[in-house]
């Protein structure tokens, strides 16, 4: 595996990284205070973003997107960590690998204007019952009187975007008896009969962003609805939620951690306490080195768990780990981030303290860091602490 960048690369990272400086970072602060951004300038910025080539990224050539591999997904993605979340979906897209499963009239229907743009997906797999168990849903799609499709009803809780998404990836139970091997997956508009968005969720980070509630009264589906293959819906929602940790969780907590240590070296620097800089007592010293040192150790796992996927592996357990040490460097750094700050830190005047709230869901989102710890011990006592080994 080469560390080291190739020329096509930089310039890939130099892309994104002004385009975030000079096209999203200056909506930092009308986001934030307002909680929305104004729909002419979503269109700006997508527009912007789409003539450098900048949206649809992940998605293979032959569907129109950028075909990135999965390490130069994710060099990207550690730049989408230096702005504000909602400013990336605008710019850059939602558009999730598991809608490369779709077929037939499906591709035209919903796979291909999305990766235009002209489309939104949210994902909606998260139940008030069912976060982190996935397996454990409650939503139902049972086959319809004229056997041509099934009656979804149900309810989903945060899906994120929904309010401005024109489609959803839905998970439901197509057979109680078999549990979690019967589920299936499903492409609902928004607009079906029996669809009803609830309200946004008001949270505490993430402003911008909305977290909604979807429910499903019997709304009915034809076969073109159904994604992939009936009652294999749990595995492949699994693989997507990975590649959706290891992008926006994963790559995306590096980008913000190295965008807060930068802040934070530069007020130790800048800082004067006692006669002497900051950046001259030892405990902050040691605060920054800590930092370094985590950042680039959760850098190094993402690539590699991204390098496992370029290679054609299972990767769910280099994930697994990604998504705890990331999440977790994140909240680390960002919280002596504040210390450093001091009192300012606490001050919404500065972003630091929009840092440290968007911080903490990272811990929960998309599986919490209990589960992920329990999903590698049982690894590693089923196959052996050789699993992760560097010629594995």
């Amino acid at each position: 595996m080469d560390f080291g960048l190739d020329h096509e690369q930089q310039m890939l990272i130099d892309t994104v990284r002004d385009f975030i400086g000079k096209e999203l970072q200056p909506l930092e602060e009308e986001v934030e205070e307002t909680g929305v951004l104004a729909p002419e300038k979503a269109r700006a910025i997508f527009e912007k973003s789409r003539q450098l080539g900048l949206y649809a990224m992940n998605i293979s050539e032959e569907f129109g997107g950028g075909g990135l591999s999965a390490v130069n997904t994710m060099l990207v993605e550690e730049q989408f960590g230096h702005t504000t979340d909602i400013l990336i979906r605008r710019a850059f897209g939602n558009v999730y690998e598991v809608l490369l499963a779709c077929l037939g009239p499906q591709v035209e229907r919903w796979l291909l204007p999305t990766v235009r743009g002209e489309r939104t997906c949210s994902i909606a797999f998260t139940e008030p019952g069912a976060g982190s168990d996935a397996a454990g849903i409650k939503t139902r799609a049972r086959a319809r009187p004229d056997g041509e499709g099934w009656l979804l009803s149900g309810n989903k809780h945060f899906v994120s975007d929904g309010m401005v998404s024109d489609f959803f990836v839905v998970t439901a139970v197509t057979d109680p008896e078999k549990k979690g091997k019967g589920i299936s997956m499903f492409l609902v508009d928004k607009d079906a009969p029996g669809v009803t968005v609830d309200r946004d969720q008001p949270m505490m980070g993430l402003r911008g962003t909305s977290h909604v509630g979807l429910f499903f009264d019997d709304v009915a589906l034809s076969r073109e609805n159904l994604l992939g293959e009936q009652d294999k819906g749990l595995g492949m929602a699994l693989k997507v939620l990975g590649r959706v940790r290891l992008a926006q969780v994963g790559a995306r907590a590096v980008g913000k951690a190295t965008h807060v240590l930068e802040m934070m070296v530069d007020q130790a620097r800048d800082r004067h306490q006692f006669g002497q800089p900051l950046g001259d007592f030892q405990l902050v010293q040691q605060m920054i080195a800590d930092s370094v040192i985590e950042i680039n150790a959760a850098r190094l796992m993402v690539l590699r768990a991204a390098w496992e996927i370029d290679q054609g592996r299972d990767a769910r357990d280099w994930i697994a780990m990604v998504k705890v040490q990331a999440a977790e460097t994140l909240g680390r750094v960002v919280d002596r981030a504040v210390q450093v700050f001091g009192g300012m830190g606490y001050c919404k005047e500065l972003t630091i303290e929009r840092y440290y709230r968007d911080a903490r869901i990272y811990r929960i989102f998309d599986g919490a860091s209990e589960i992920h710890r329990s999903v590698l011990a049982r690894s590693a006592q089923r196959s052996g602490a050789g699993l992760f080994d560097i010629g594995r």
